[in-house]
């Protein structure tokens, strides 16, 4: 595996350094588990699944923080268990995901030891790309005799 020295980056860089510690711990995430998936599911709409077979809701805590959305699982001792082979895995967990500008979780569910965390952007009116008319700076005649010309 490749490992990528960003320490030029932030060297030079004024104001990135939340995304260069987000490129910086995405090489670094080792721990796979629990596995996960991310989807698309509208145009500002997304989808985190988790598969948590053996977990209960009860056993789920999620946090959710201005720019960050928190998983953690911690799975109650139920007493002594004489396993031959214990291929599920019951360890506790912290898995941690990061989330862009007015990200917002919207609903979590939890089926067939899947949790399923829904999220939508939406961005303040005041903040949306919107049309700025031009306007033609002196005398308002003139604006009407250029109309009339043409």
């Amino acid at each position: 595996m490749r490992t990528y020295d960003l320490s030029p980056f932030w060297r030079s860089s004024i104001g990135f350094d939340r995304m260069l510690d987000l490129a910086n711990d995405a090489m670094n995430d080792r721990d796979n588990y629990p596995l996960y998936d991310i989807e698309r599911t509208g145009d500002d709409q997304y989808r985190i699944s988790l598969a948590l077979a053996g977990f209960t809701p009860d056993e789920i805590t999620i946090t959710a923080e201005q720019s960050k959305l928190t998983v953690e699982g911690r799975k109650a001792d139920k007493g002594d268990h004489n396993f031959l082979f214990q291929g599920i895995s019951m360890r506790p967990f912290r898995r941690v995901f990061n989330l862009a500008d007015y990200v917002q979780v919207k609903n979590a569910s939890f089926e067939n030891g899947m949790l399923m965390i829904d999220l939508v952007r939406e961005v303040p009116e005041s903040m949306k790309p919107r049309r700025i008319e031009i306007g033609v700076a002196g005398n308002d005649n003139q604006q009407i005799e250029q109309k009339q010309v043409a």
